[in-house]
């Protein structure tokens, strides 16, 4: 399985389970069929009604033979998660700002994330960084320095990233890191 976002391969609740992900993706100018890589096998739908969301995460299932564990200039996952604390350094790979690290200011935080189109989300619990993440960084998957899953990914600003903590994840997708 790829881990990611909703909003990434379920693109914000409106694609179907089995629905064709691809890589590059279409914004980057990939193109079905020659770029499909997998398929969507499940999401957390995202709530706009102004309740609580916990995370803004998907999975999408690909041949065993197209993927690799290891993440780029990282390495592997040691653990499946670890919480975060306050004043923790984290790092991440990310597609529009590569390799960055940050630091956790802030825990159990409640954020409201605009998707565009006047759809605002709440997430509630959630992990806040300095800013170390663009658009486009979504879904990258964030390390303590001893490559412990810290969080995923999500949402951020000119301060600040966001992340849903790696163990919400997993619970809510029915998945496990595997180290």
């Amino acid at each position: 399985y790829i881990l990611s976002n909703n909003h990434v391969l379920a693109n914000s609740n409106n694609a179907n389970l089995g629905d064709p992900i691809l890589q590059p993706g279409p914004f980057d100018g990939g193109t079905a069929p020659a770029d499909v890589i997998g398929r969507l096998a499940r999401f957390v739908p995202i709530k706009f009604d102004g309740t609580c969301n916990y995370v803004d995460a998907a999975v999408a299932e690909v041949p065993f033979h197209l993927i690799d564990r290891d993440i780029y200039w990282n390495g592997y996952p040691a653990t499946a998660a670890k919480a975060a604390a306050v004043g923790m350094i984290v790092k991440k790979t990310g597609r529009t700002t590569n390799f960055t690290t940050g630091r956790v200011t802030a825990l159990a935080a409640t954020v409201n994330v605009n998707y565009g189109g006047g759809q605002v989300a709440k997430f509630c619990n959630q992990i806040v960084t300095t800013d170390m993440s663009a658009g486009g960084d979504s879904g990258s998957l964030v390390l303590d320095w001893q490559n412990k899953p810290v969080g995923l990914l999500f949402a951020g600003s000119a301060v600040a990233t966001i992340l849903n903590p790696i163990a919400l994840v997993q619970v809510a997708l029915g998945v496990r890191i595997w180290p």
